[in-house]
Order: C-alpha cells, then sequence, then structure tokens
C-alpha cells in the first residue's frame, strides 16, 4: 500500500472524523483496495469490497466529504475486513 493510501486510511479511521477528506481520494483507496465502485441513483455509489455491498454518497457542493459519510465509510470498510492495524503491521 503507498504511504498516501495509507495516510488517508489512518486520517479515516483516527478521531476526532476529519472533515478534509475528499472523495476522489476515498475513490482512489476504494479502487487500491479491490472494491468495485458503480454510479447508483443520483450521487449514491454501489460499492462491494470483500463481498460486502454498501452505498457511498458523493459530496454535492463540494470536493470534501461529511463527517457523517466519513464515519459510514469507517463501518463499511470493517464490516469488509480492512482494519487499520492490518495495512501498518505490512508496512513494518
Amino acid at each position: 500500500m503507498s504511504h498516501k493510501h495509507l495516510h488517508l486510511l489512518q486520517t479515516i479511521f483516527h478521531d476526532p472524523i476529519s472533515a478534509n477528506i475528499h472523495w476522489r481520494e476515498v475513490e482512489s483507496l476504494l479502487n487500491h483496495l479491490g472494491a468495485t465502485v458503480e454510479a447508483s441513483h443520483g450521487a449514491r455509489f454501489r460499492i462491494v469490497l470483500n463481498r460486502q455491498e454498501f452505498f457511498l454518497h458523493h459530496p454535492h457542493n463540494s470536493t470534501t466529504c461529511a463527517k457523517q459519510d466519513i464515519k459510514h465509510l469507517r463501518e463499511c470498510l470493517a464490516r469488509a475486513g480492512v482494519t487499520l492495524s492490518a495495512y501498518e503491521d505490512s508496512r513494518q
């Protein structure tokens, strides 16, 4: 995993939740993790990662994701088995 993707994953799982995470970075991370990202209805995107399906909303009037969207992303990644510790351990 690249340093950039690892840093983004750390930011997603860090408390308090950051309000400065860009959608294009999230999409790039998901693609790197092997997820399928498909446009769905409106601003919704269907994500399939490790046989887990979830939906994310593209920000409407901004390029940055809302805190509640990052919280939802964090929960979805955890359900799909993506943990920060697994990727930090592989870098050492």
